[in-house]
């Protein structure tokens, strides 16, 4: 049984940063794609993915103060966000992208940006 699992989140101020952390169980990090996803109050945005190779992609609105990174060993992603801002506050998921593009979607951890 495939279990993701995010953790991470919290109420952060404007400019800080954070590093939400995924803890995959069920598959394996060699063979799977893996994205986060950020919800606000629209639609579930792709921000970020990882490829079993390493490559990584990012969505514009994600360059420059996103970075995704795994440890395959420990079977962990991670998001760090850097200078964050207002507008990154929503619920982030961690997802592998077939069951993303499937619609199956864990619990996901809140973000929130204030001061």
């Amino acid at each position: 049984q495939v279990q993701l699992v995010e953790s991470g989140g919290g109420l952060v101020q404007p400019g800080g940063s954070l590093r939400l952390s995924c803890s995959a169980s069920g598959i394996s990090l060699y063979t799977n794609t893996m994205v986060w996803y950020r919800q606000t109050s629209g639609a579930r945005e792709l921000l970020a993915g990882i490829v079993p190779d390493g490559n990584t992609i990012y969505a514009d609105s994600a360059k420059g103060r996103f970075t995704i990174s795994s440890d395959k060993t420990n079977d962990m992603v991670y998001l760090d966000i850097n200078t964050l801002k207002s507008e990154d506050t929503g619920v982030y998921y961690c997802n592998t992208l077939d069951r993303a593009r499937l619609g199956v979607w864990g619990q996901g951890t809140q973000v929130t940006v204030s001061s």
